[in-house]
């Protein structure tokens, strides 16, 4: 299991969980409005954050709520032909607080299973429709040009997919347990934690930086994989800066460094070491085959449907638009828990994901056309998701740009 013996109580984590959102995640700035997306059963962790973002100095803080069972009604009993309909209001509070210099956090909370049972297509034309609206929006996300944080809190549901067996209560009661514990918001001085962990991706991402290998090559289990990197690419990882000079820390948590596949440079098989968890469908046992960087085959033990709709999105969703690194020994992978959320899981195991490439992996890539972006290796799309391909059994070698290779990772874990 996560976790360590601290005398905190819940309130006293709940309360470091909310300050490590502002102080760590967003770094909010005197003076900053700040949005809030929230689902409904995280209210209490909701309010917390939005005093915390006062105390912070943010001069206006308001809240979107969400809910799984109102969505669920729709795509459930809404009428064919009507789920290219968005509320385009809700995407316009984003865009309006980002282009007033404000700063964007979501509570990432729902139910895994939740569309278990709604004809996937339902919720793959709502997907396309609003990714192409919030389009705008997603552009200042992926070139940081405001501070924005992603972190999550238990729903009932999902603590019950998590923690099977136990009752309602005592589910949610060890969800939260495993997110404190990720998240270090257990410790008495959680921000001096997560400044020491930081400094640790800032060096790890800086060094293979300076390596500038020309791909990277996985191998390990079914997965025999080579993934060019975009030319004049980038490692982030930990703290990222905007163009106005806020430091934040997008996810809370992270254990990885990641970079740009080049769109073209990918070729071999790659298998999944974990379930994905996407649009309410639980997607298991992908494999995927490349060829110059695009998806041939894919197939999956279960949600195959909705892999291959996610697949077909646009010309970008067949091509890879992150690579990531993630140590097996990572502390969520030693709890030999599965979140079922993207957000913990991808911190568990290296992985790789479909669809967009952030423009600042890229030098300069943030000031570039699409055009000149995708001539680098960059690549575009209206979804970015995120799949592990990582476990103690996976090797990484980098390739250099005249061909020789040399160990990065070995079972699972980084020797450079």
């Amino acid at each position: 299991m996560l976790g360590r013996v601290t005398n905190l109580s819940f309130d006293e984590k709940l309360r470091n969980y909310a300050r490590l959102a502002v102080r760590v995640g967003l770094g909010v700035r005197e003076g900053q409005r700040v949005l809030v997306q929230a689902p409904v059963d995280t209210a209490p962790l909701a309010r917390l954050i939005v005093r915390e973002a006062y105390a912070a100095g943010a001069s206006f803080v308001d809240v979107r709520w969400d809910d799984d069972d109102v969505q669920l009604a729709r795509f459930s009993l809404a009428p064919e032909g009507s789920f290219e309909q968005i509320s385009e209001w809700r995407v316009d509070a984003e865009t309006e607080t980002a282009d007033a210099g404000g700063a964007v956090i979501a509570i990432r909370a729902t139910n895994p299973n939740l569309y278990a049972g709604v004809d996937p297509a339902r919720v793959t034309a709502h997907q396309r429709t609003l990714a192409a609206y919030r389009k705008p929006y997603t552009a200042q996300v992926m070139t940081n040009r405001l501070n924005w944080n992603l972190i999550s809190a238990p729903v009932p549901e999902w603590a019950e997919l998590m923690f099977p067996g136990v009752s309602r209560e005592e589910a949610v009661q060890r969800q939260w347990d495993a997110i404190f514990a990720a998240t270090r918001a257990d410790q008495p001085d959680p921000v001096a934690a997560w400044q020491g962990h930081l400094a640790d991706l800032k060096r790890r991402r800086e060094t293979l930086t300076a390596k500038q290998y020309a791909a990277l090559h996985f191998k390990g289990g079914e997965t025999d994989l080579t993934v060019g990197l975009a030319d004049d690419h980038l490692w982030g990882g930990g703290a990222a800066d905007t163009p106005s000079g806020i430091t934040f820390t997008a996810n809370i948590p992270t254990e990885e460094v990641w970079t740009a596949p080049h769109r073209e440079r990918v070729d071999g098989v790659v298998v999944s070491t974990k379930p994905l968890s996407y649009n309410g469908v639980l997607i298991s046992g992908i494999r995927i085959r490349f060829e110059g960087g695009r998806v041939v085959e894919a197939t999956a033990e279960t949600g195959q449907d909705t892999l291959r709709q996610m697949i077909d999105t646009d010309e970008g969703s067949h091509r890879l638009g992150e690579v990531a690194l993630v140590p097996h020994s990572s502390p969520i992978s030693r709890s030999g828990l599965f979140f079922f959320n993207t957000l913990y899981d991808e911190n568990a195991a290296s992985h790789i994901a479909i669809g967009s490439a952030y423009r600042f992996n890229v030098q300069g890539g943030v000031e570039m056309t699409t055009e000149a972006f995708n001539a680098k290796g960059g690549n575009d799309s209206l979804t970015h998701v995120d799949w592990m391909i990582g476990s103690g059994e996976m090797d990484v070698d980098g390739i250099t740009q005249d061909g020789q290779c040399e160990p990065v990772m070995r079972a699972g874990e980084f020797v450079i």
